[in-house]
């Protein structure tokens, strides 16, 4: 999480100490236990240190629309601790480790450092800018185009908090999974796959990612990082 929000600031060592304190409470989950619930009330939040998890939504009709994929570094269920209710569910996809954050910890660790607290709410905006992202996914771009700007946007996020490089990165994510992510039926998801692959632009099997024309990649998704805001400190 130090890594991610240097992004933004340059913490202290007194930010880094207050933020450690963080990391107290250690869990485990498995996959497939909701670290957070929807409707739940005195949730806590977590800070993600390893492995993958997603936000989603279940509708009345049961089913799901994921909202957001979290890899290690991400801040989980933030709203939960502020809001009285949380409004979506956390599931693991992979084994997770991730330190719970309770609402009062995270309060006074925000009174002792001001410049965590602004961090933290610069990975808050962040987040709301990717979903605004994930909203045009949806609702204007052609499958392809909506694919390789997720696969883009995902290797951008690992390459921050060097999970991921220019070449690719490993991904757990099924076709399932991101039939649920993209607003796409599975059968689409696989064609639409194999499509960019025989475009020459990604490949994605065997739980990899790799970019085979990158530029030709985010060309065709018009991919634009500006949103994901990693270009350096903006606070010293």
């Amino acid at each position: 999480m130090a890594r991610k929000l240097a992004a933004f600031v340059r913490l202290s060592e007194v930010d880094l100490v207050v933020m450690s304190d963080l990391y107290r409470r250690r869990r485990r989950f498995s996959v497939g236990v909701d670290m957070i619930h929807q409707g739940q009330t005195d949730q806590s939040a977590f800070v993600l240190a390893s492995g993958w998890a997603s936000s989603y939504k279940i509708l009345p009709s049961g089913s799901r629309q994921i909202v957001n994929i979290q890899i290690p570094g991400d801040f989980l269920g933030l709203r939960s601790v502020l809001f009285r209710t949380a409004d979506h569910n956390v599931e693991p996809i992979t084994v997770v480790h991730a330190s719970e954050v309770r609402q009062r910890d995270l309060l006074s660790a925000f009174s002792q450092t001001p410049r965590l607290a602004t961090a933290v709410l610069w990975a808050a905006s962040r987040d709301e800018a990717m979903v605004v992202e994930h909203l045009v996914d949806v609702g204007r771009r052609t499958a392809t185009e909506r694919m390789a700007h997720f696969l883009l946007e995902l290797g951008a996020r690992l390459r921050l908090v060097g999970l991921g490089t220019r070449e690719g990165y490993l991904c757990p994510l099924s076709q399932y999974l991101l039939a649920d992510t993209l607003g796409l039926s599975a059968v689409h998801v696989n064609r639409v796959l194999r499509e960019l692959r025989e475009a020459g632009m990604v490949t994605f099997q065997k739980g990899r990612v790799v970019f085979d024309d990158y530029n030709a990649l985010v060309e065709h998704a018009s991919f634009d990082r500006a949103y994901l805001d990693h270009d350096g400190p903006l606070l010293h």
